[in-house]
């Protein structure tokens, strides 16, 4: 009787998921029911059919018990690992965690060979790519340097910046305002976009440096906000209609559309379609992108970079440890904001028009949303984050009006079943027990509900 318990106890339970899911598949046809069975006709008629219900419900039946089998997977493995930890085995004889294929393949071992590969696949893109994917490619870019410098912030720093946009803003229009009025070129207001926006970070983060947590979302949102806002009412700036006719990166002088491409057509077999401009921007953006991982990769393992690790764990504990925190707060925003200057001026080159619509709220969302997809303090991640988010919805417009509905429930599939990202940083940690070092996933940064510190 007792080995029947088990077995009773499993099948009710299977029972019961069942149930459950023909419960939500019954409550979700209840809801949509308007939606799939009315449809308008030519003439504004009114059709009525229910044929599409029963696949409805079988869809949502199908998904619902998929979604309840892997929630139950992974409680199953949480507790399995609980049972592990409290059966009080010695730390030699506990199973260590699995490495992940990132950390195998970006360890000191495959990492140079890793680097060269994408580099080289990156660089070949442009010559064997129609211009639509070009363009796609380097609004990637500009987001994956956006995602960088605000991971210096966001990630590494734990410090909510929510007005991120602001200086993305600013380094494109200190372009288009000095190429226009002054007619200065692209490589002349690179450093100079890059400047205001570091100048803007630091007249940001003065006056916050005593603020975390939700208070330092609120001001910093502020912030983007009066930048916007700014921006469409300044006569300089014409306003909500913007600035256009800005002129693309020069090459010595050299008309790249000209015998260049002729070149390009030729011999690589470039696109005849393709702007040579936008080829020569898209290694431009590639560059800084490099530069950006390299800087922020050195700044993270510097004595810098542990204090924003740090800062982010605990303030209090930080700043007991002798550790500045305005020193930390204000280079951490002003090295976010440079990267996003940066980035500025490399937009406004590519779209030769901006205004103030095109540096909303939404785009400090979207940032932030690469940082968090990919994984809170991870260069990798937040590489990965930019790509999924920018191309993905673009290799999704084959589904047409569905494809936004798709990509969010991919979105929250991601978030429930991998929380830390798509790629979770790593760090080296030491175990005292034998002195062996290894690499372990770091640890997410409790937020800070109480305002000040």
């Amino acid at each position: 009787m007792s080995s029947n318990t088990p077995k009773m106890s499993a099948k009710s339970r299977i029972h019961a998921e069942v149930r459950a899911s023909l419960a939500a598949a019954l409550w979700f046809c209840f809801l949509a029911f308007p939606l799939m069975t009315l449809s308008i006709r030519p003439g504004n008629a009114v059709a009525f059919s229910i044929a599409r219900i029963p696949y409805l419900f079988a869809a949502v039946f199908l998904l619902t018990v998929l979604w309840r089998f892997f929630l139950r997977r992974r409680s199953f493995k949480n507790v399995s690992k609980a049972v592990l930890e409290s059966e009080g085995l010695p730390e030699d004889l506990r199973p260590g965690p699995k490495p992940s294929w990132v950390s195998v393949f970006m360890s000191s071992k495959y990492r140079s060979h890793m680097v060269a590969f994408l580099l080289l696949a990156v660089s070949v893109i442009p010559f064997v790519s129609s211009p639509y994917v070009v363009n796609v490619m380097v609004v990637a870019l500009i987001y994956v340097a956006l995602g960088l410098g605000l991971n210096v912030v966001v990630g590494v720093s734990g410090l909510l910046n929510l007005g991120y946009v602001a200086f993305y803003a600013m380094g494109a229009y200190t372009y288009a305002l000095l190429n226009q009025y002054l007619g200065w070129g692209f490589w002349v207001c690179l450093p100079l976009g890059a400047l205001t926006a570091t100048l803007m970070g630091l007249l940001l983060g003065l006056p916050v440096i005593r603020l975390s947590g939700d208070y330092l979302a609120i001001v910093t949102l502020s912030f983007g906000e009066i930048t916007r806002l700014v921006l469409t009412n300044l006569n300089i700036t014409h306003g909500p209609r913007g600035i256009g006719n800005i002129d693309p990166p020069g090459f010595f002088g050299i008309d790249l559309n000209g015998s260049v491409k002729t070149f390009l057509v030729q011999r690589l077999n470039v696109h005849p379609d393709m702007n040579v401009n936008k080829i020569y921007i898209y290694f431009i953006i590639l560059a800084i992108v490099v530069l950006t991982i390299i800087c922020v990769f050195r700044l993270e393992n510097s004595r810098l970079g542990r204090a924003w690790l740090a800062m982010r764990e605990d303030e209090i504990a930080c700043q007991a440890m002798g550790i500045n925190r305005t020193r930390a707060k204000l280079t951490a925003f002003a090295l976010g904001s440079t990267w996003a200057g940066l980035a500025g001026v490399v937009f406004a080159s590519h779209i030769t028009f901006i205004n103030p619509a095109s540096f909303s709220f939404l785009e400090s969302i979207m940032i932030l949303s690469i940082v968090v997809l990919g994984g809170m303090g991870s260069i990798p991640g937040v590489i990965l984050g930019a790509v999924v988010l920018i191309i993905l919805p673009e290799q999704l417009r084959f589904f047409s009006q569905y494809r936004m509905l798709l990509f969010g429930a991919l979105m929250v599939l991601m978030m429930v079943f991998r929380p830390g990202g798509l790629i979770q940083s790593t760090r080296e940690v030491y175990i005292h027990r034998g002195g062996s070092r290894k690499n372990a996933p770091v640890p997410e940064a409790a937020p800070n509900r109480g305002g000040r510190s």
